[in-house]
């Protein structure tokens, strides 16, 4: 019986061995697979029960096996949509565009995304990037981060701002102090802001510094880019003490709007509100421009005048012209009206246990119940890794090593196979003494 059971251990070896060399020979054909984890054999020991000699036989099984937390080297691509994972974590990616089965979806760190025809983002496997969006208002909302449900797929296609219209300004600059309390007064000291109507339309509003032949004190008056008036305004100057140069006072407001626009100020704020008659419902915008006592408006101080520094709300409509992503994972759109809004924000999948992930079709994989429970985590953030973008994560593979294990397990290989003729000769010579 020991001679069969030396066939026996011999074969298992050649079974063992030559699904070692089939894995070797996967890492090293995807030494350049973006994202690819390496895959390996572990021998383990196996027996049957014992003869009735007590001789227990034994053989060899090979346990397959992935590398999937090692991660690789990151390199530069200079493609924005390219991304690359440092750390922890897996992309969330679907076969199909918003997918809604929760058991289609799959995991990847496999980050060469571009658009397809639709304007989806798309790996070179097929798989399909998701996303939580966000609101008109930059905000996610409530999501579930323990489900894919509130996942959608990461669309950069031919997206539009609308517009939205300008309700709060603020006005800061400075107004030279010496050009006040002349016999004559001066010319006036003009600027403009920039402010969108309902429609997304950008329009202009102008103010008209007018000095007096009191010292610090200024006639402001405000007008639209069509020269019609809305109202006037005296603004008084401190011109001493720890004060110097922050408003006074404001009096004597008065409109001279037309309806149905309109005209009125708040003396305690310094807060114009102005009436904009440029739609059905007219357009209320409130200028601030700076309360009494404070230098966090308009001031007064002897030397150049300064050009106004406009801050507004608002946008003008704008298509995207570029995106840009952050190591958070947040997507952002440019749009030629020069702003700048987050669309989407790439969470990065975490498991309990990565090596225990079932290995699919594409470099992707799917959970299972020794990958253990997932979470959608944002990148940057707790034991999630960063997002690189304009980059992508090479393979874990080291050609070296596998070529190494290569020569080892073919001499394995060759020397069970010795063992299997050697004790082929032997049975026949033991048939043989029957002769």
């Amino acid at each position: 019986m020991s001679i069969s059971y030396a066939m026996q251990t011999g074969v298992s070896g050649l079974r063992a061995n030559s699904t070692a060399v089939g894995r070797i020979s996967e890492n090293i054909a995807n030494a350049n697979t973006d994202g690819y984890r390496r895959s390996f054999v572990q021998m383990v020991t196996t027996s049957t029960l014992s003869d009735s000699a007590g001789i227990s036989p034994s053989g060899v099984r090979a346990a397959q096996g992935a590398d999937v937390k090692t991660g690789g080297a990151v390199r530069a691509t200079g493609n924005s949509t390219d991304l690359a994972i440092g750390g922890s974590g897996f992309f969330v990616v679907s076969k199909e565009p918003n997918e809604t089965d929760e058991s289609a979806f799959m995991l990847t760190r496999a980050g060469s995304f571009l658009p397809d025809e639709n304007g989806d983002l798309r790996n070179a496997a097929g798989y399909y990037l998701t996303g939580f969006p966000y609101d008109q208002t930059r905000s996610l909302g409530v999501i579930d981060r323990n489900q894919f449900g509130d996942l959608k797929t990461v669309n950069l296609g031919s997206l539009s701002q609308t517009g939205s219209p300008t309700e709060q300004m603020t006005v800061s600059g400075n107004i030279p102090a010496q050009q006040t309390g002349l016999a004559e007064a001066g010319e006036p000291f003009l600027s403009s802001a920039e402010y969108y109507s309902p429609l997304g339309e950008a329009e202009r509003l102008q103010f008209s510094w007018q000095p007096t032949t009191t010292p610090s004190q200024w006639t402001l008056r405000m007008s639209g880019s069509d020269g019609a008036s809305y109202g006037n305004i005296t603004v008084d100057f401190h011109d001493s003490g720890p004060l110097a140069g922050a408003p006074l006072a404001y009096s004597a407001a008065t409109s001279t709007a037309t309806a149905p626009a309109a005209f009125a100020f708040d003396p305690a704020t310094g807060t114009a509100t102005l009436t904009v008659d440029n739609g059905t419902e007219p357009q209320v915008i409130e200028v601030q421009l700076g309360a009494p006592d404070e230098h966090t408006g308009m001031t007064q101080f002897a030397g150049d005048y300064s050009a106004l520094k406009i801050g507004a709300d608002g946008a003008e409509s704008g298509v995207l012209v570029r995106t840009e992503i952050d190591e958070k994972g947040d997507v952002y759109g440019v749009f030629n009206n020069g702003s700048r809004k987050p669309l989407y924000n790439i969470p990065l999948a975490e498991v309990a246990n990565p090596d225990g992930l079932l290995a699919g079709d594409g470099n992707a994989y799917a959970l299972s119940r020794s990958s253990g429970k997932f979470s959608l985590n944002q990148a940057s953030a707790g034991s999630a890794g960063s997002l690189t973008a304009g980059a992508l994560e090479s393979s874990n593979v080291e050609i070296a090593q596998e070529l190494t294990d290569l020569i080892s397990t073919q001499r394995a290989y060759s020397s069970n196979a010795k063992i299997v003729t050697t004790v082929d000769e032997m049975l026949d010579e033991t048939m043989r003494l029957k002769r």
